[in-house]
């Protein structure tokens, strides 16, 4: 019996992304939907599908019914596994379908959405089915996500067509004042087509860091803006400017004054459309090694659009540097002619005079269509 892949989606997962929210949980959702949001996670599915599809054409899929999974298959052979409620989809609904997938002998689940939504699959499967993740969200913290759609794609429609070696996988989220693992789930072993788990580890030094956030901020000039990214690297640059750091956001300065605090993708547009000279200055997600795609999404294509992939500048602690395996930046935005400047080999600074040479790859762009 050919293997079938079981399919859910969290249609609302990272919808508060591009509308400077860290979230879709809750009140979160109303207020991306005020924000104008609009829904991310099926279009990544589809490119996950699209590239199974072409790698194996024929595998079965059964999906949760309706935004959950089966209105965003097409082509091939689709069952449907109907909701047994009426209503707006809940994390309920995601636990029930994950459950009958596994009780139905499916080989995979394939998921999008963010790490709320691993956590849902995970309580409903544990370890009895192996899981995959279309990183979707607004943060991606779990061991579970692929590094990008097709990615995704990709290692299922492998796994699928030879089932065999799996590895254990953490689900971490945020909770209270920092990251909490919520389980263990059963990944197949893709090697570097899976995102490690975001590591949460000391810095390298307070003071080096600090000193790279004196350097940055004494280089500012007075007639450009500056986006200052995410992170507690790039924080170090704000606390040299004497400002708050939004620290989860995207925040903007100009002559030394915060023009703009956790700013969505609309607001920086507004702000770049006023002072098109700009520079971004991004830091790097532990362990992972994202640069775009992961927790910044306000950084559109659009937005790197305008500031131009001559006006980046990388910081990374060291010790960051030194633990990722491999030794490479992501980037996950999905617009070709945005992210292909920006690929290749750049220097990260990771310290006052010193940096070194990485390369960065993005995800989802000129893959391989072979097996």
């Amino acid at each position: 019996m050919t293997p079938r892949l079981g399919l859910v989606v969290n249609p609302i997962a990272g919808m508060g992304g591009r509308v400077g929210l860290h979230g879709t949980d809750g009140p979160a959702l109303e207020a991306a939907v005020r924000r104008g949001a609009v829904a991310v996670a099926p279009h990544r599915a589809r490119r996950a599908l699209e590239r199974l599809r072409a790698l194996a054409p024929d595998v079965p899929v059964l999906a949760a019914e309706g935004p959950l999974g089966g209105d965003h298959v097409t082509g091939g052979v689709a069952e449907i596994l109907p909701r047994t409620r009426t209503g707006p989809t809940t994390a309920e609904d995601t636990r029930e379908a994950v459950r009958r997938m596994a009780d139905a002998g499916v080989a995979l689940v394939l998921f999008a959405g963010g790490d709320g939504t691993a956590r849902d699959v995970v309580e409903a499967a544990g370890t009895s089915v192996p899981v995959l993740g279309v990183p979707s969200g607004v943060k991606m913290h779990s061991g579970v996500f692929a590094t990008g759609p097709e990615a995704a794609g990709e290692t299922a429609a492998r796994f699928l067509a030879r089932p065999g070696a799996c590895r254990d996988a953490e689900v971490v989220d945020l909770a209270g004042d920092g990251p909490r693992v919520f389980g263990v789930a059963r990944v197949p072993d893709a090697g570097s087509a899976l995102q490690r788990a975001k590591a949460f580890t000391a810095r390298s030094g307070d003071a080096d860091l600090a000193a790279l956030g004196r350097e940055v901020a004494g280089e500012m000039r007075d007639d450009r803006v500056y986006l200052l990214g995410p992170g507690t690297t790039v924080a170090y640059v704000n606390a040299a400017l004497g400002l708050p750091a939004s620290l989860l956001g995207v925040d903007a300065v100009l002559g030394g004054r915060l023009v703009a605090e956790d700013a969505s993708e609309t607001e920086l547009l507004a702000l770049l459309a006023e002072h098109p000279a700009a520079t971004l200055v991004l830091g790097v997600v532990g362990g992972q090694g994202f640069l775009l795609g992961r927790g910044n999404q306000q950084l559109s294509a659009t937005v790197l659009d305008a500031v131009g992939a001559g006006h980046i500048e990388i910081l990374a602690d060291r010790g960051k540097v030194a633990a990722l395996d491999p030794p490479v930046l992501r980037i996950d935005v999905g617009d070709e002619h945005a992210t292909a400047p920006i690929t290749g080999y750049r220097k990260v600074r990771t310290g006052r005079g010193r940096s070194t040479v990485l390369r960065i790859v993005a995800e989802g762009l000129s893959r391989s269509p072979g097996p």
